[in-house]
């Protein structure tokens, strides 16, 4: 895992975005905290995560018990972000959009990356960007909910 959280995390710094915490193995990271990185890099981090996650799962020379599946879920809009607690306190973030993007991460397939429609929104006509429809479905707490699968980013057209 801190293989896999290593690599995370240079991802991370490459995008500006900002790594808020791990949780046994789960990674939560930002953008928009800055003014550097927005809902495209927190994309584009997620698209290479996935890319390593799947080239390493792939490499016949890594002992399939220290493999490691993953699966992301992107939700945009406002948080809360401060210190919590006076021992051993640490920052972090908090709200309806925090919330969300761990609901998408919950209805996601293994080794995806699961969009809400708000992100998607500001996504969509990128043409860098391709994704698939999932459709609306139930989500615990918030009821139905349109959602996404941000398949690829065509770095190409960068160029």
């Amino acid at each position: 895992m801190n293989i896999c959280f290593k690599t995370f995390d240079e991802i991370i710094v490459n995008l500006g975005l900002e790594k808020i915490k791990t949780i046994g193995d789960a990674y939560m990271a930002a953008g928009g905290l800055n003014s550097k990185a927005g809902v495209k890099e927190v994309a584009l981090a997620a698209i290479q995560m996935k890319k390593f996650i799947d080239d390493r799962n792939a490499d016949p020379n890594i002992p399939k018990k220290i493999k490691f599946d993953m699966r992301c879920g992107i939700n945009t809009g406002p948080v809360v972000a401060g210190i919590v607690g006076i021992k051993k306190f640490q920052y972090d973030i908090w709200g309806d959009t925090v919330n969300t993007a761990q609901r998408m991460e919950a209805n996601c397939e293994i080794n995806r990356i699961n969009i809400s429609e708000n992100t998607y929104l500001l996504l969509k006509e990128d043409p860098q960007f391709t994704f698939t429809e999932r459709g609306t479905l139930p989500v615990k707490g918030k009821g139905e909910m349109k959602m996404w699968y941000l398949e690829s980013y065509d770095k190409e057209i960068d160029e």
